[in-house]
């Protein structure tokens, strides 16, 4: 699918939400990694020195969730303008910042996935990528893994959430009945967009060279009662830069 029509889909898809219905309260994996991060070290990764980035931001929610909790200040991009505009609408009138006298430090901008991050090197201490960059091909992820660790200081930590193809029966029967681009990657059948799903081995062999992985969560919901397929699998990483 060229990019203008995904990004018209995903603009679509915000505006009338058929097949996507995200909530606008922040991620509960997201929550558990705070408390992982304040068990861990405090307040030191969080709060108002701190900056993050939140790739593929969607409407926002768990950028605001940084800034409302722990004052953090930072930048959320999404391919779609739709998105982006939920994103501000919420951080303007949904979620006021109480307590931060200048009001909330969150940028947030309509941008490609495959861009750059425009930030400059070793300036956050988080980087969030939920859901986001399986919808992209081995040679992106590289490259945006590459720009993740420029952006993020020594020490600096990316929560990765993604889906899991280890025990999926559902990711099976899509990978098999409708083939992807590249090998992992299915064309989903409503959506008409290719989107990869991890094996555990490949997310560690991806990552372990230049992150010490401290977590590795996952779900759980994937098999109904009597053994069939259920809900989509997925995984929630904590990830350290090494220094």
């Amino acid at each position: 699918m060229p990019r203008k029509k995904k990004k018209d889909f995903w603009n679509k898809e915000y505006a009338q939400a058929t097949h996507l219905a995200l909530s606008e309260e922040h991620s509960e994996d997201l929550e558990k990694f705070t408390r992982f991060l304040q068990r861990k070290s405090g307040k030191e990764f969080l709060n108002v020195t701190r900056r993050f980035v939140d790739i593929g931001c969607g409407n926002g929610r768990n950028s605001i969730f940084l800034a409302r909790e722990f004052g953090m200040h930072g930048l959320g991009y999404d391919a779609s303008r739709e998105a982006i505009a939920q994103a501000r609408t919420l951080l303007n009138t949904r979620h006021p910042m109480s307590g931060v006298k200048e009001g909330p430090q969150i940028e947030f901008a309509v941008r490609d996935l495959r861009a750059p991050i425009p930030l400059p090197d070793a300036s956050v201490t988080i980087a969030l990528d939920m859901m986001a960059s399986h919808v992209l091909k081995r040679a992106e992820r590289e490259a945006l893994r590459a720009e993740i660790l420029r952006a993020l200081k020594p020490g600096g930590w990316l929560f990765f959430k993604t889906f899991l193809r280890d025990g999926d029966k559902n990711a099976e029967e899509l990978l098999r009945e409708f083939p992807g681009p590249e090998e992992g990657m299915y064309i989903h059948p409503e959506i008409k967009k290719a989107e990869y799903v991890w094996w555990e081995r490949d997310i560690y062999s991806f990552f372990e060279p230049y992150f010490t992985v401290h977590k590795f969560e996952r779900s759980h919901k994937h098999i109904n009662k009597r053994g069939g397929a259920w809900k989509r699998r997925t995984a929630s990483v904590y990830l350290e830069k090494r220094s």
